[in-house]
């Protein structure tokens, strides 16, 4: 199979495509042959050795993906070949085919697009964990996103209006703005023209918002 290798710490230049071997799968491990993979800051970082955990070289980058099952281990219940999956890997996801354990993959709805699914679990799992967790983000509640039209942010967006908040999206161009606003935002702040700070103040008249999601 062919996969995107990197053999080197670097810019993303230095990657390269070879033939290598499938892996091999046991125990909770599913074999995914690979429709997409979604592409995320992180991935960046760990070609440059700058990531939190760093795999042993050489490595094939990319944290998620979505696919179609093509074999599982001796341990799993949850899935069977055929099935359309999403899974967090780590990394491994540029290539034709990944193994992931069981616990990482999600079944994907057939009314997803393979592209969508692979774009869904990091940036839409990040902004859940943090508003519903960390945050506890209520209903009527005021929500400022900043960086909101990134993919972080912009599921910030979608996600704070499905919570029923009220959602004030910050990014510093009108074009970034504009898609904040597509994705739902209800007040709009471009924090190059004007102060961040006398923008919230003025949209609250004066109250601050309950909630602040900065994903940079």
């Amino acid at each position: 199979m062919k996969a995107i290798l990197c053999k080197e710490h670097g810019q993303a230049e230095n990657l390269v495509i070879e033939d290598i071997a499938s892996p091999p799968v046991k125990g909770s491990g599913v074999k995914i042959r690979v429709k997409a993979a979604g592409l995320n800051f992180p991935d960046t970082l760990i070609i440059q050795g700058k990531y939190q955990f760093q795999p042993p070289m050489p490595f094939s980058p990319g944290g998620e993906l979505s696919g179609e099952v093509i074999e599982v281990g001796e341990k799993v219940t949850r899935f069977k070949p055929g099935d359309r999956v999403a899974a967090l890997t780590g990394w491994g996801a540029f290539a034709e085919e990944v193994v992931a354990p069981e616990s990482n993959l999600l079944p994907i709805p057939d009314t997803m697009p393979d592209d969508q699914a692979a774009a869904f679990m990091m940036v839409y799992g990040t902004s859940y964990y943090a508003l519903k967790q960390r945050a506890n983000l209520q209903p009527g509640e005021t929500l400022l996103v900043l960086g909101a039209s990134g993919g972080v942010g912009l599921s910030a967006v979608e996600l704070g209006k499905a919570m029923g908040a009220k959602v004030i999206a910050a990014a510093s161009t009108a074009e970034k703005l504009a898609v904040a606003k597509e994705a739902g935002a209800d007040e709009l702040i471009n924090y190059t023209d004007e102060s961040l700070k006398d923008a919230v103040k003025k949209l609250t008249k004066g109250k601050g918002v309950d909630v602040i999601y900065d994903p940079v």
